[in-house]
């Protein structure tokens, strides 16, 4: 059996991403593809369990990028390898590169350091394609506003995002090839065509 696709959203908190993951997995299914939807950090039980942790405890930057890699690790072990082997495509809602842009990014840990877990946790397994909604830190920042309380990221100041969002196109620059870059201030039916577009 052919191994399915490994598909990403990444952006800063705000950008309008889940929305297009949404659209994404529909327009998949519609192909005929059995098509899973996870998100990181989660996708688990023991992940979700880190995940609320994470979204709100306060914790050095070190211990807060380890338990991001303990939740990939365990989602990896439990749902994306196995999904992928069966033929699944998988559409995931962050990956590694949420790493890079918010804790080494946006924390300011040395991504090396990020680049030696990740080399650990799964040195063999990168996206085949990786969509970035890109949009800047104060309209991301006005729309979460107006959509919930915010949580231990979320109430980041816009330096942070700054920093998060650079390290976002930092990535893009090196791997031009594993991403498509979305235009977050654009209309969701005009991202929603660039996203069909990219699947035929």
């Amino acid at each position: 059996m052919a191994r399915g696709r490994f598909i990403t959203f990444e952006g800063i908190d705000g950008a309008g991403k889940s929305t297009q993951l949404a659209f994404l997995a529909e327009h998949l299914r519609g192909q005929g593809h059995d098509v899973l939807v996870t998100r990181e950090p989660g996708g688990t039980p023991l992940g979700e369990t880190l995940r609320a942790l994470v979204l709100k405890t306060d914790m050095d930057p070190r211990t807060e990028t380890l338990v991001m890699f303990a939740a990939r690790a365990e989602h990896l072990a439990q749902v994306i390898r196995p999904a992928l082997a069966a033929g699944r495509w998988v559409v995931c809602d962050r990956f590694s590169d949420a790493t890079f842009a918010y804790q080494s990014g946006g924390r300011l840990l040395p991504g090396e350091d990020v680049e030696a877990l990740e080399r650990w946790v799964h040195p063999d397994l990168q996206p085949d394609c990786t969509l970035l909604v890109d949009v800047p830190p104060d309209v991301a920042a006005q729309r979460l506003a107006a959509a919930r309380s915010a949580d231990r990221f979320e109430a980041e100041q816009t330096a942070f995002f700054d920093r998060v969002r650079a390290a976002y196109l930092q990535r893009v620059q090196r791997d031009p090839s594993r991403f498509i870059v979305l235009d977050g201030t654009r209309t969701p039916a005009q991202l929603q065509q660039q996203i069909a577009e990219a699947f035929p």
